[in-house]
């Protein structure tokens, strides 16, 4: 009798452990005040240190997000890689182990072959034409593409233009890099760019190009301004070309999991609060170009601005001829807007 009142007693804990862990599932959690759903901490990972613009717009989109959910939602930045790579990440948010990231929009194309039309050189026709394009219908169109990936693109950020560099002359007209040993990245785009103008592509490890050029292995390479001046390329090679060849932004981007559980409300805050944060990237971008120049030309760099960038787009045609093909549809968009 004992036994068989402890088998039945033991049988009614176990169902009650049950209940309970079935109304806990259910619940899903604490609420908050407002009856919303329970509070959530996000990871936002991002390659670069913690004082980079990119890494202050990541900032001011959390803190955003934060305010206007009451702190129902949480966002940590991890700046400087704690995460991974950039390729490694992006493949996280796209099965969610990662909630956001702040990406380059050329390895982006990676997992989304539209992005590609962004590295095409000499997209844009002014700086102000680019914003107008990205913040634009054109702009959010390609977003939507990402989706394709299990990805949402949020917003653009700015980084900058890449320019040629040189350590032998002034460079105001596509000629005059003829026979120049131009550092480029391993990139077959890039490296048909840089030969399609006369110059003589040369693919050599980032962390090399400062020895190279002091040594004259080669003569000059490209890139943003501000890296320009950390890398002090400017005491190596002072001749700087502002051609802006290459333009690609940072893409602020969630993954398609998260998304898909927040609600339409938290979703519009998402939005707005990555629109805010362009602005705060972009401001911050501007300072550190700002900085850069005026440190670079206290160090000796002389700038050649180029007003008129009709013949330099023109004898990279062959690139459109090549590699325009598939993007064609985008670059009509991109252009036919003034």
């Amino acid at each position: 009798m004992k036994r068989l009142l402890f088998l039945g007693l033991s049988i009614i804990f176990i169902l009650g452990l049950t209940a309970c862990g079935s109304n806990s599932t259910k619940t899903g959690g604490d609420k908050d005040s407002s009856g919303g759903s329970k509070t959530m901490t996000l990871k936002l990972s991002d390659d670069q240190p913690e004082d980079y613009p990119t890494v202050i717009g990541d900032k001011a989109f959390a803190k955003e997000v934060e305010e206007k959910t009451n702190g129902r939602i949480k966002i940590k930045v991890y700046a400087s890689g704690q995460l991974g790579a950039e390729n490694d990440v992006a493949q996280q948010v796209q099965l969610g182990a990662v909630d956001l990231i702040r990406i380059n929009g050329a390895p982006l194309a990676e997992f989304d072959p539209d992005m590609g039309v962004l590295s095409m050189p000499y997209l844009f026709k002014s700086d102000d034409q680019k914003w107008d394009v990205l913040n634009g219908q054109v702009g959010q169109d390609l977003l939507d593409t990402l989706k394709s990936a299990k990805m949402v693109g949020l917003t653009y950020y700015d980084s900058g233009d890449r320019s040629f560099y040189n350590s032998k002359h002034p460079v105001k007209k596509p000629e005059d890099l003829k026979g120049l040993k131009i550092r480029v990245q391993q990139s077959k785009l890039f490296i048909d760019l840089v030969n399609s103008l006369g110059a003589s592509a040369t693919p050599i490890d980032y962390s090399e190009v400062y020895s190279s050029l002091e040594s004259g292995v080669i003569d000059g390479a490209e890139n943003n301004l501000p890296s320009y001046f950390t890398t002090n390329h400017y005491k190596v090679a002072k001749y700087i070309t502002m051609d802006k060849h290459s333009g690609v932004p940072e893409v602020l981007i969630a993954s398609q999991k998260l998304w898909d559980k927040l609600s339409d409300e938290d979703k519009k805050i998402f939005k707005e609060a990555a629109k805010n944060s362009q602005k705060i990237e972009k401001e911050a971008w501007r300072k550190l170009e700002e900085k850069s120049k005026e440190e670079v030309e206290k160090g000796g760099a002389q700038f050649t601005e180029v007003k008129d960038i009709t013949p330099w787009r023109e004898a990279v045609q062959p690139l459109y001829d090549k590699y325009g093909k598939q993007y064609q549809e985008w670059i009509d968009k991109i252009q036919a807007v003034k």
